[in-house]
């Protein structure tokens, strides 16, 4: 399938003063009282972005009636061996060290098969590698055939859930589904928050060699140790050294924040040094836009009164983006400002007081991640804030988009649009949630996570941040004409 990533539409100019007050929050929002600035977006005033983690596009809606999904010609291609070999079936689904999960047959069928019909939604399964060099092997040019070869999970890379019942499929239904959503950046969460708040992958001039990855000088992906399994069927691969910096020094897997929280096991000289490069908060700060990042557990983790990767919440400092930048360093009035918790956001949609534009991650255990979290609860919490806020005085004027910031090491079928060294990636689910979207609808549009910067910037008269976000395609087709009303 032929895909498109950019579009063809042109940036939008604004002109003449901003004006308005939001009077709940004392904060001034740059929004014309008359609607005539914004676009398509002009009658939106608030927009939430909810980021989950960690699922495809196929592995959660592959079902979906009207949407690329499983019954497509192109998802019927097998999976290969590390030789280039077509596997005789998936490898047994592993766990930590190699050892089988045995609910799952050791022999399926090489091809996608129904997770829920061994594990339910509200179990949870093993985790499964989901890093920036692994990821573009997996990919193998577009083909999507070494996601069992490269994964440590095995054969648990081509399971997918029957989402029939499920809370999103009820979502999606009723408001739009965008089935070509891809995650912006390869690999983990880690790199993909970046590119959500700033398109951009941070830098690490001065890391040490430790945390360089080795690469194999023939493939650019990964070195293999001479002991890596030759083949998926007798264990997860095994490598040089899987560094979370790049050897040009980016840092592209998962690295502790030089700012507290952060795990205590990160010494230091592997914590990222705070970065400079801007970020969407700051463009909505220097229009007086009024923005906010909240966070489950955030309060509870600053406090330390919740130890982060720990059970029960499993608190992720590397789920916090803004953290990570000079900016919104501990002690600075933009910190305070901006960076908030799962409580300041139910009494902000309690009180009609949301801000223009907010982020809400949920805690740990509340986002899907398979390992320490299962789908099914993440789902019912989202749809428990989508609730709120449908009940709230500030629904009239609002867009939800709810997204998962990757993929998760789980396959998809459509080979990602090819743009820049650091992605796109996979197809993960998004659903755009709003009085103004359009209603039963499946979005075929090519977009990827800089789409909702680019909607941002639209609406509100933003520069871009980068390329990617200056030339994507922003989510218009999503809503209805901008003279509709709800």
């Amino acid at each position: 399938m032929a895909m498109k990533l950019f579009s063809a539409n042109k940036l939008w100019i604004f002109s003449g003063l901003f004006c308005g007050v939001c009077l709940s929050v004392g904060w001034v929002h740059d929004l014309a009282a008359d609607g005539s600035h914004g676009g398509p977006f002009r009658d939106i005033n608030h927009f939430v972005i909810i980021y989950t983690e960690n699922r495809s596009f196929d592995g959660v809606f592959g079902n979906y009636p009207g949407a690329e999904g499983l019954a497509s010609r192109s998802a019927l291609v097998p999976q290969k061996d590390r030789d280039g070999t077509l596997l005789p079936n998936l490898p047994p689904v592993w766990m930590l060290r190699g050892q089988a999960d045995i609910r799952f047959p050791d022999d399926l069928p090489n091809a996608p098969f129904a997770i829920d019909r061994y594990a339910a939604a509200g179990e949870k399964t093993p985790d499964l590698v989901h890093r920036f060099y692994q990821q573009q092997e997996q990919i193998d040019l577009g083909t999507n055939d070494k996601f069992a070869a490269v994964s440590n999970a095995g054969g648990l890379t081509m399971g997918h859930y029957d989402e029939v019942n499920q809370t999103l499929w009820k979502l999606a239904r009723e408001f739009t589904l965008a089935d070509h959503f891809f995650h912006a950046a390869f690999g983990g969460s880690f790199l993909n928050h970046f590119w959500l708040i700033c398109a951009c992958t941070p830098e690490f001039r001065e890391a040490p060699d430790k945390l360089v990855a080795v690469l194999d000088s023939r493939t650019g992906f990964l070195a293999r140790k001479g002991t890596s399994p030759k083949s998926a069927l007798e264990g997860p691969p095994e490598w040089v050294r899987d560094g979370a910096v790049t050897p040009d020094k980016y840092a592209v897997n998962t690295l502790q924040p030089t700012y507290a929280p952060y795990s205590e096991d990160a010494p230091p000289d592997e914590r990222l040094p705070p970065q400079t490069l801007p970020t969407i908060g700051d463009r909505l700060s220097d229009k007086q836009i009024s923005w906010a990042w909240y966070s489950g557990g955030w309060n509870e983790a600053v406090a330390g009164r919740i130890k982060p990767y720990a059970d029960p919440e499993q608190f992720q400092p590397h789920h916090q983006p803004f953290n990570y930048f000079l900016a919104y360093a501990p002690g600075t009035k933009a910190r305070a400002s901006h960076l908030k918790d799962l409580g300041d956001l139910l009494t902000d949609i309690k009180h009609g007081s949301l801000p223009a534009v907010s982020f809400y991650k949920p805690v740990g255990r509340q986002t899907m991640h398979p390992g320490y979290a299962d789908l099914k609860s993440g789902e019912e919490h989202v749809a428990a804030i989508i609730n709120l806020i449908r009940s709230s005085p500030n629904w009239k004027d609002t867009a939800i988009i709810v997204t998962a910031d990757e993929n998760g090491g789980f396959w998809d079928h459509v080979a990602p649009p090819k743009n820049d060294r650091w992605g796109p990636g996979l197809r993960v689910p998004a659903i755009i949630i709003s009085p103004f979207a359009k209603h039963g609808f499946v979005d075929h549009s090519i977009y990827d996570t800089t789409s909702i910067l680019r909607t941002l910037e639209v609406r509100f008269g933003l520069e871009p941040l980068g390329l990617r976000d200056a030339n994507v395609s922003d989510l218009r087709n999503a809503f209805m004409s901008g003279d509709a009303t709800p």
